[in-house]
């Protein structure tokens, strides 16, 4: 008597059992959503319901135009069955020449191997596979199973087809909906891609603007340099304003690299407070050399934040030293508060809100104020604004399912609102 494979259960019996097996297996399909992970599922039930020896599935990879191995049960699987077959391998190209079922499933027994071609015949042969089954969706062939010879040949034949073709179209529903879920987050990156490389477009260009002066400078010292060489007052002062445009174009490069390499966050549970508090210790010297209080309202039950830790902390200084330049002449008040919003549906969201008492923004510029390269600072040399650092921070925000909201009263002061989905309770 051939002794039973690991893994391999004995088989359901009566029609109860199989009613069962049948409900859990359709309520285990649905919560799985890895193509992978649901194929060896899939394989693993399939084999046991069918008291098969061994057994693999293999899953349409569309990109490189195969059928690849993503589930196996026994040792012979793994080491019998190839990890790929093309599309054009006699298995595949029978099953999907072949009339279906009205539920969409069709079992092929041994007798019918007959109408396959001489070539598979020897490939079922040689992966010694004596059922295949085929999971066809909307008239494609997504992926099909090979199952080794039953445990108990002596068993109804009939009964056992129907039971694994009610599998096999069960398995068929599940791996197409996680087949279209992953092709749904492939078109989610392609077009956030495709969004950063439009961005980058414009980027170029702004970026080749804005060097232009800088350049120019530095090209007109080098030109009068050898004829002025022995003028000290020519060659201090244009020195000065050389080396500022220097400092301007290796900060432009800087950024630019820092929004054009894309990042996906490295999410952590984290308190929002402790990065705040952080970030604010940080510029605390520069506030006071200017004059510049900080208030902060730190609300004391905030929820927690699922975030990159460091992308935040990038968001947050770039708007609290905002806001110091935007008082650096006349000093102010840095105001930073956290608190809980409830949106409608009761999910629960974290609010930094940054206000500051600084000289507000231009209705007319405030629809602008994340575009590329768009700045308000016009100061000359080293500290001039290169407008791409609210740019960055609309994009980590983004990043991170939040928002991004400005308020500004010009005289009055600038207040910034992020708001990040918080950690459900």
């Amino acid at each position: 008597m051939t002794a039973q494979p690991t893994g391999i259960a004995t088989p359901p019996s009566s029609s109860t059992d199989l009613l069962d097996l049948v409900t859990r297996f359709s309520t285990e399909m649905g919560a799985m959503t890895d193509p992978d992970a649901l194929s060896e599922r899939v394989i693993q039930e399939l084999c046991r319901a069918g008291a098969a020896t061994h057994g693999a599935l293999y899953l349409l990879d569309r990109e490189h135009e195969c059928y690849r191995r993503a589930g196996t049960v026994g040792p012979l699987a793994k080491s019998g069955l190839p990890a790929v077959l093309p599309l054009t391998h006699p298995i595949p190209h029978h099953l999907s020449a072949t009339p279906r079922t009205a539920s969409g499933a069709e079992l092929v027994s041994p007798a019918s191997l007959k109408e396959l071609a001489e070539a598979g015949q020897a490939a079922m042969a040689t992966m010694q596979a004596e059922r295949s089954l085929p999971h066809v969706s909307r008239g494609r062939l997504i992926a099909f199973s090979l199952l080794g010879a039953p445990l108990h040949p002596e068993r109804d034949q009939g009964s056992m087809t129907s039971f694994l073709c009610a599998l096999a179209q069960t398995a068929t529903n599940a791996l197409d909906a996680s087949m279209l879920l992953d092709d749904l987050h492939r078109s989610h990156l392609l077009m956030k891609r495709t969004d950063r490389l439009k961005s980058l477009e414009t980027i170029a260009g702004g970026f080749a603007h804005e060097i232009r002066n800088p350049l120019t400078s530095i090209k007109t010292f080098i030109q009068l340099a050898p004829e002025r060489k022995d003028d000290p007052d020519f060659i201090r002062e244009f020195s000065r304003i050389v080396l500022d445009d220097v400092y301007r174009i290796e900060r432009l490069i800087e950024e630019i690299l820092d929004y054009a390499r894309y990042m996906e966050p490295k999410l952590t549970e984290e308190d929002v407070n402790d990065i705040v508090s952080s970030c604010l210790y940080f510029i605390e010297v520069k506030a006071d050399s200017r004059g510049i209080k900080i208030e902060k309202e730190l609300a004391s039950d905030l929820p927690r934040v699922m975030l990159d830790r460091q992308q935040i902390k990038q968001v947050f200084l770039n708007l609290f030293l905002n806001a110091l330049d935007a008082m650096s002449e006349q000093g102010g008040t840095l105001r930073v508060r956290t608190r809980t919003l409830i949106k409608p549906g009761g999910k629960q969201w974290v609010q930094i809100e940054t206000e500051d008492t600084g000289h507000g923004i231009q209705d007319v510029n405030l629809e602008h104020i994340f575009d590329p390269f768009f700045t308000t600072k016009h100061e000359s040399g080293e500290h001039e604004g290169t407008g791409l650092g609210l740019t960055i921070v609309h994009q980590i925000i983004q990043e991170h399912q939040g928002e991004i909201e400005v308020r500004s009263t010009v005289g009055v002061g600038t207040t910034f609102l992020v708001n990040l989905p918080a950690v459900p309770s």
